[in-house]
């Protein structure tokens, strides 16, 4: 069974309070845990302030899509282009969001969090800096792909850390925190997006992700632990902050124990193929196609939306912006209450089981509330539709995206959380292959919908989409039926190699 989560009344040394987080989670080797064991050693102080750092970086990737929407327009005028080829910008930067993870993800599993955290804020700025100065729509295009590449891995690998430093019974309500955080920027980015593009001009919501990037990459490097197991008490350079080498040059000798203990751990290969091997591989196709439907509506709802309030009720580029709180607060409120939710239900169902550990139906335990979220996603879809086909006064269309920004990214939360517990050695991995599924087909919803909208009006469109999503419960029955066999099918063959 597993074990029990720390005491939160467990009270850290000195130094750890000194730095906020661990510079060395010292164990010996009769506490070290097994590889399969789900105590990750952090007090509750030390998990806070390693969330606060992680969902500070995955922000990125979200203002960084999110920020971008309220300009649409201004972009079409400035590079003289149609606003499908604007779109296609957005779908770029979607494709290269769901691949890019597929590669860092899997360093992360392998060469460990921080130092690939680092690499790849690195090139986001750069980027940044690049799309702040860019004349030409290729230019635009082909950094946005950059930005994405950069971005785009930091909420995988937060989730990784969020996997490496909480037990499964607490799992869900620490990945509700998270998302809650990295989604903040849903609701105050285009807001941002808009003030400043009308303010400053659009170059200027570029200039101010620079900044952001930097902030990120210095409290990264500064104080962002690894947490990656096996190398979290290691030696190697890319593991090592500036404040542990300055702890280090304190102490007059170093507990080695820790050490050994860590090096013991089983080494993971480096394996790029490991998200498509999960994507693909059976187990979680279903529900991962689901998601990826469920996100692509959702996608294709807020990239419309600037068009769509542009066009039917004249707004200006700050009032758009402004448009999106709605679908940002709802995502927020959806991620904490899930999170939440899950715990509730996971611990529910866990006292209810009587069962030998490698049966616990795992399924039921994360995915049936996803009913739930699916009626709730295809109603406000609907609304959201037909509200701007008739021109419905513009609080209704903004109250449906509320809702259907709570259900979207409440999905999210569920299976998110399920793919870190149902692969617990590839967390990264298996997030990126969430991330892939769900952004290549978001990438072709996003490149479609105006086409669609202009061919057979908004709200059919709209309905189309729902229609969809109706089709798509059937791949949660298939999940929840016979997804255990499968994963257990899994972990037998990987406990025989």
């Amino acid at each position: 069974m597993e074990e029990k989560p720390q005491s939160s009344t467990a009270t850290p040394t000195d130094e750890e309070h000194a730095v906020g987080v661990p510079a060395q989670v010292a164990e010996s080797p009769a506490a070290v845990p097994s590889a399969s064991s789900d105590t990750p050693g952090y007090t509750r102080l030390q998990k806070g302030m390693i969330l606060a750092i992680v969902m500070m970086a995955g922000s990125v990737s979200t203002i960084s899509a999110n920020i971008y929407y309220p300009i649409l327009p201004k972009l079409a005028t400035y590079f003289h282009v149609t606003p499908t080829l604007i779109n296609i910008t957005v779908t770029t930067y979607m494709i290269f969001q769901g691949l890019s993870p597929t590669v860092w993800g899997a360093f992360s599993d392998s060469l460990g969090r921080r130092v690939i955290y680092i690499i790849t804020i690195t090139i986001y700025v750069g980027a940044c800096i690049g799309l702040a100065e860019s004349r030409k729509y290729y230019e635009l295009l082909i950094l946005r792909a950059i930005q994405s590449t950069g971005s785009a891995s930091t909420y995988v690998i937060g989730a990784g850390v969020v996997g490496d430093i909480t037990t499964r019974e607490e799992r869900g309500g620490y990945m509700g925190i998270y998302q809650g955080g990295i989604l903040l920027p849903l609701a105050v980015g285009p807001i941002l997006g808009g003030g400043l593009a009308g303010g400053l001009g659009w170059r200027s919501v570029f200039w101010a992700l620079v900044i952001l990037g930097g902030t990120v990459l210095a409290a990264l490097g500064l104080y962002l632990p690894e947490t990656l197991k096996r190398f979290r008490d290691s030696s190697k350079w890319w593991t090592i902050r500036p404040i542990d080498t300055c702890a280090r040059k304190r102490k007059s000798n170093q507990d080695t124990e820790a050490v050994v203990a860590a090096a013991s751990q089983p080494k993971v290969k480096l394996d790029f193929l490991a998200p498509f091997k999960v994507v693909f591989g059976g187990e979680v196709t279903a529900i991962l196609l689901f998601l990826a439907l469920y996100y692509t509506v959702w996608q294709m709802t807020v990239t419309a939306m600037s068009t769509l309030f542009a066009t039917s009720y004249g707004l200006t580029t700050t009032q758009i912006g402004l448009t999106y709180i709605g679908n940002g607060a709802g995502c927020i409120i959806g991620t904490v209450t899930t999170g939440r939710i899950m715990d509730a239900d996971y611990t529910r169902t866990k006292r209810s089981y009587n069962g030998p550990d490698e049966d616990f139906p795992l399924e039921k335990a994360r995915l049936r509330t996803i009913w739930i979220w699916s009626a709730m996603q295809i109603a406000s879809t609907l609304v959201f539709g037909w509200t701007l086909d008739k021109k419905v006064h513009l609080s209704v269309p903004i109250i449906a995206t509320f809702f259907a920004g709570w259900a979207s990214t409440s999905t999210q939360g569920v299976i998110s959380t399920f793919l870190v517990d149902a692969f617990p050695g590839r967390s990264a991995s298996a997030t990126a292959a969430l991330n892939m599924a769900r952004c290549l087909v978001g990438a072709g919803g996003t490149a479609a919908i105006i086409p669609v909208i202009e061919a057979i009006g908004t709200g059919w469109a709209f309905t189309l989409w729902s229609l969809v999503m109706c089709a798509a419960l059937v791949l949660v029955f298939v999940q929840m039926k016979w997804g255990g066999r499968w994963r257990r099918r899994r972990e037998e063959k990987e406990r025989k190699q």
